[in-house]
């Protein structure tokens, strides 16, 4: 369960705010737009590890490190979340302006012809996106072994280690374990196959 919440959260609060943040990158006007978004990128290359211990002294400081908050927020505000403004960005891209244009003739603000025309259209960047922060967020094993302390805490990869000890390996439990812990990310990519097969395409064409 704590897998799959935590793995949910960051899927949709990713897919939620890339998706918002792209489209202000794509098609709302503001000054420095660009400058920021090339800021924003650089973040992509700064590695996890380099920032994992400040953000645990951090987290630790705000007395929310042994908490599911330091699994699901960084998540969301980091490398994952920033691959997902780049990847709405890049697809909003090639969505012609006139449509925009259009619907505020009609009378549509940014925020409604983002939520009624632009996020529908982007629903195969919406599956790509899903998949990959699930994945990601489903196998994180370094996060949950260092912020977490409480075994109630625990996500799937961290309880697996715990099959293994000094006497050895329960390997009936850990292959029934490994199977569980295999099946919702082949139910998420078979629902969402199709899906992420035409955003990696649209998001590649221009």
């Amino acid at each position: 369960w704590n897998s799959f919440y935590i793995a949910s959260v960051v899927t949709i609060g990713t897919c939620a705010v890339s998706s918002i943040a792209g489209y202000a990158f794509a098609k709302i006007q503001f000054p420095f737009r660009n400058a920021l978004f090339l800021i924003l990128l650089s973040g992509m290359m700064i590695p996890g590890e380099v920032t994992i211990i400040p953000l645990f002294i951090w987290l630790s400081d705000l007395g929310l490190a042994n908490t599911h908050f330091s699994l699901t927020v960084p998540q969301i505000m980091g490398i994952e979340g920033i691959f997902g403004v780049f990847l709405f960005r890049q697809f909003f891209i090639t969505i012609p302006r006139e449509l925009d244009e259009a619907a505020e003739i009609d009378g549509c603000t940014p925020w409604r012809t983002y939520w009624r025309i632009m996020l529908p259209m982007g629903m195969p960047c919406v599956a790509t996106l899903s998949i990959f922060a699930f994945l990601n967020s489903w196998e994180d094993f370094l996060s949950p072994l260092i912020y977490l302390t409480s075994e109630r805490l625990y996500t799937l990869p961290v309880t697996m280690k715990l099959f293994t000890d000094m006497a050895g390996t329960d390997w009936h439990l850990l292959m029934a374990a490994s199977v569980m812990a295999t099946l919702p990310i082949l139910v998420v990519f078979f629902f969402a196959q199709r899906k992420f097969i035409e955003g990696v395409t649209m998001t590649g064409l221009k």
